[in-house]
Order: C-alpha cells, then structure tokens, then sequence
C-alpha cells in the first residue's frame, strides 16, 4: 500500500493488432490511478510483433504453453510492490503463468473482461450472421472445426490453448471485472458461471459530457465504429434510406467495400467518413441528430455509445448484449429488423424537440453511469472486496 493506503497496481495488457477499446481503458486506468495517487505501472505485450511466419509460431506456442516470460511479470510486481494485478487481455503472450508469476510475487488477481475470450477465440461469439455459442466452458472443438480463427493451424492452436489456459485464469483469477450485466449473461451461456465478479461500465473523462444536448440541430444520423459485419451498419444503411435520413459513417475496416456497394445501390445519402482522430470523432458527434449502433453481437460495453450519449445525441441500439443496459428503455431495437430502425429513425429525425428531450435524457444517464467518480468508487469497491 501508499503512504495513502492505496493500493499499488501493476496493470497488464496484451495489446492487439487493431487497437482498440481495450487498450484504451487499459491507458485511462492507468491514468486514472496516478491521478488518485496510486503507485501504478503499465507492462504491455504487443500482438503487432507477431507478424510473419516467425510471429505466428511465437503466438502459437505462447498459446499451448500458457504464456512466455513470465518472470518479466513477477519482477515488475515485485518492484513495485504490487498490491494488485489488474489484467486485461492475456491472449496470446501473457496467459495464466502470468498469472501465476504475480501471485507468487505476492499480488491478488483482477481480471478486466471486456468480450469473451475465455471461452471463444475470436472472441466476440459470433459467427455466420448471429451469435454464436457452439464452444461452451472447455469444449472449444466447434471453433477449431469450424475455422474461426481462419485457418486450421490456428484454429487448432487456439482451440487448445483456450482450453488449457480457461481453468488455470479461472483459478488464478481473485476477482472479475465486467462492463455490462450483459456480457455475464452471456458468459454464463458460453459455460462460465462467475462467481467472483463486479459490474463496472467504463468511464468517460469530464470534457466527454456536454452541458446540455443540441440534437435538434443536428444535420445526419451518425455511426462509429469498425466496419465489420457483427456491426450491422448494413441495416443503419438500409433504415437511413427508408426514412431518408442522411447518414455518417466513421470508422474503417474489412466491411468497408461490401457496405460502400450497399450504399451506392440502395441510393441512399450516405458519407464514409474514414478514421478519425479524437477531435474529429468530437466535431461529428456534435453534428448528430441521433446516433446509431445496430451491432448483431452481444456487445458489452462500446465506447461509441457512452460518448454518443454523453454528448447529448439520442442513441438508437440493437437490443443485445450490454447495449439495452446502457442506452436505457425506449431505446432499443431488434437488429434484424430495419423496418423498426427505420420508423425509430424517422420518427427523431422528424421530431427536433423529441430529439433534445431524448438527447437530454441519454446525457443525464450517462452523467450517472459513466462518470469518472462512479467508476473510480466502484474500482475501489472491488480492490477492497479482494484485499480484505
């Protein structure tokens, strides 16, 4: 502990080859303890290096084994005197004799579970159009036989390691960490019934949240995010075209050329925006009528909606995953069904004062889910519930 009582934290993170929300909120937590007055060190493997034949080797055998170098863990536990571990990703080249190494230096175990990887390689349990729960606890066959990892090799590779690696996490582990009731629920379908665990929604910083919503003014309905079929963009794309709403579309990735054709036969008014930076992401945010997240798999926790709605932009959402949980009642949608969205849409679209209404509504629950303080004191909570 600090002269404070604080615990001290070695956070650890294997990062992966698309950044994302997991590497920010590895960097915030980082952030935010030292702002508070912990000790606190952040020790990141990096799944960028593992390009090439070579790379692909090292991760596979990193998978089967549990993990590599973990006395690196151990020594940076020791050196800081690490009260905690707070974990996030641990695949591929962390895993549990990372773990272990911090147990045995002395450290209690948080895990920070931001999908499902403990039991799905891909992690997001989904596949061919709809979520997907075929491996459940150990038996992750269905995702080596089915190639989800995209090639046997691999497919076999992570299927093993999943397996072998699940009960050694799962007893090294003092305390789970989830962003949604959501994704437990979904946990427990995949087969790990979690005892230990608390439900914390990530945290925005101050200058996230507007002073009040200005969606009545907005000029387009927006969506951000990674291109990618899980997302279901294609339906904002087909109930913008419905309603005749024009829509934004930021963000990149490997769904991009599938939807720009969407796009372009369906003649609706649709704009690609690309990858945004943080202001940019900001200034598009600002100009929303309304923003829309009609992913098709059980999201826990997206960034892209807690900013929306701190923002002040009233958020349309699939109903699945952690989704419901955040935007709140009246605001979900069934993702197969673009002739809900569409009429959803319209109907704010058509509507200024009911969008600033609703955009109001979605600022004050987020003032209240998603703050700083609320997330910090809940941290707390949990660090105490393990410690004592």
């Amino acid at each position: 502990m600090t002269e404070g009582g604080l615990p001290r934290v070695l956070i650890l993170h294997n990062r992966y080859r698309a950044q994302g929300g997991e590497e920010r909120a590895a960097a915030e937590l980082e952030e935010l303890l030292r702002n508070r007055g912990h000790e606190v060190r952040l020790l990141q493997r990096d799944s960028g290096e593992l390009d090439g034949l070579g790379g692909r080797l090292r991760a596979g055998a990193s998978m089967l084994r549990g993990g590599v170098e973990p006395a690196e863990v151990a020594t940076a536990a020791r050196e800081l005197g690490a009260d905690l571990v707070h974990v996030h990703n641990t695949v591929p080249l962390l895993g549990p004799r990372a773990l272990a190494a911090a147990r045995e230096a002395g450290a209690r175990v948080v895990m920070h579970l931001h999908n499902y990887r403990l039991v799905c390689a891909i992690g997001i349990a989904y596949r061919d159009g709809a979520p997907c729960t075929r491996c459940r606890g150990q038996n992750t066959w269905p995702g080596a036989r089915l190639r989800c990892r995209g090639n046997v090799p691999e497919a076999l590779t992570y299927a093993a390691g999943i397996a072998a690696q699940q009960p050694r996490i799962l007893g090294a582990v003092d305390r789970f960490i989830l962003t949604s009731e959501g994704s437990r629920r979904v946990l427990g379908e995949l087969g790990l019934a979690l005892e230990a665990y608390d439900v914390i929604p990530n945290y925005l910083p101050a200058a996230a949240f507007a002073q009040r919503s200005a969606a009545q003014e907005g000029k387009y309905a927006l969506y951000a995010g990674r291109l990618a079929e899980e997302k279901g963009i294609d339906t904002a794309i087909e109930a913008a075209r419905r309603s005749a709403v024009p829509l934004s579309i930021a963000g990149e990735g490997p769904d991009e050329p599938r939807l720009r054709r969407i796009a372009s036969q369906a003649d609706a008014e649709v704009r690609f925006l690309g990858q945004l930076d943080t202001a940019a992401l900001a200034k598009a945010r600002s100009g929303a009528a309304v923003a829309m997240m009609p992913s098709r798999w059980h999201e826990p926790h997206p960034y892209a909606v807690s900013e929306a709605m701190a923002a002040g932009v009233p958020v349309l959402a699939s109903r699945v995953g952690g989704l419901a949980e955040m935007v709140g009642e009246g605001a979900t949608l069934d993702p197969a069904d673009p002739e809900a969205w569409a009429d959803a849409l319209g109907e704010l679209w058509r509507d200024p004062d009911l969008r600033r209404r609703r955009g109001d509504a979605a600022l004050d629950r987020a003032r209240e889910r998603f703050s700083e303080d609320a997330y910090y004191e809940r941290l707390m909570a949990s660090y105490r519930a393990v410690l004592q």
